[in-house]
């Protein structure tokens, strides 16, 4: 008996390998996906604002790194001696005011040398309401401040569009290389209400149709259907109900590989992949004959892998292991 209904995923036209260069920004699938990339030995800069939900969010960020613009003082706020920005996550703190900036300044040089020399941007888009700060405007984080300081609207699709696509094709002119990846976070918002956040999605899906229709460098990724579709039932979320488990996390994650990655690149992250679980092995006996005589297969592996993927800390904590 089948419980699934699969559906076909189109292969990338421009598919990620590990000679390939990529920024992961926005929900949580963008962190999801990028460290399970990171874990495969790519080289992946996953999230340097922290989680950002709102495509306007991203497009102010995208902007800034852009054009190096400098940190809009208006946006800093304290809480509890550390100081935080409306535009990003409590991921970007500062003991002081000029500790937050130099913070985020370091960030956006990074974000903008992956941009510069990428391959790849990866955006996940979480959701189409937004918080608007009563003097500062549209924040990407509330920061546990009081309600009153802020309204909540659900942005329209024209402005959203308007939005990305500005930034987007700006970085078409400037990074003709740069191959983004649109997808849609299966994290529900469901803070916002059931149908608030279905309007939410719908939105922001038919906001990543538009764009990868017009733009030749925009393709979709469907995340979000697979967590839908072929995984809809309760026992693919945790217990909050909203975010993916990690075997929903691994379903969708063996998806991706499938439609992005070329077949010799999928078969280096089976090795790779294969050597991690190997690494994260516990003996019953470490000092035993044949834990021992792993350990030197392991090391061989590890050092002939190190020839292409960094494995230098790998190497080191097996020879610690080595009596």
């Amino acid at each position: 008996m089948n419980w699934f209904i699969p559906f076909e995923i189109p292969t990338s036209a421009h598919p990620i390998a590990h000679n390939s260069k990529i920024l992961s920004m926005g929900s949580c699938f963008a962190q999801t996906i990028g460290q399970k990339m990171l874990d495969a030995k790519f080289d992946v800069l996953v999230n340097p604002f922290g989680t950002i939900f709102h495509p306007l969010n991203l497009s102010d960020l995208l902007d800034h790194a852009l054009f190096n613009d400098p940190l809009d003082e208006e946006g800093i706020l304290e809480m509890d001696g550390l100081f935080l920005h409306y535009s990003t996550h409590s991921d970007v703190i500062g003991k002081t005011p000029e500790d937050l900036k130099e913070t985020y300044d370091k960030r956006l040089k990074l974000t903008k040398t992956y941009l510069e020399s990428g391959t790849h941007l990866i955006l996940t888009l979480g959701t189409a309401w937004i918080y608007e700060h009563e003097s500062f405007g549209r924040v990407a984080n509330c920061h546990k401040q009081p309600q009153k300081l802020f309204k909540k609207s659900l942005s329209s699709l024209q402005e959203m569009e308007m939005g990305l696509w500005s930034v987007l094709d700006n970085f078409s002119r400037v990074y003709p290389n740069l191959k983004i990846i649109l997808t849609l976070s299966p994290v529900r918002h469901i803070k916002d209400g059931i149908p608030e956040n279905q309007l939410s999605k719908s939105i922001l899906r038919v906001l990543c149709a538009n764009l990868e229709r017009r733009m030749e460098s925009v393709s979709y990724f469907p995340a979000y259907e697979i967590m839908m579709d072929e995984l809809r039932d309760y026992r693919f979320y945790k217990t909050d109900r909203i975010h993916p488990t990690e075997e929903a996390e691994n379903y969708i994650w063996e998806k991706w590989k499938s439609a992005v990655f070329s077949s010799e690149t999928q078969s280096k992250v089976a090795e790779i992949q294969k050597v991690q679980l190997e690494l994260a092995h516990r003996p019953f006996n470490p000092e035993s004959t044949s834990h021992q005589k792993f350990l030197q297969n392991l090391l061989a592996k590890l050092e002939r892998l190190n020839g292409e993927f960094d494995f230098s800390k790998e190497i080191e904590l097996t020879k610690q292991m080595l009596y």
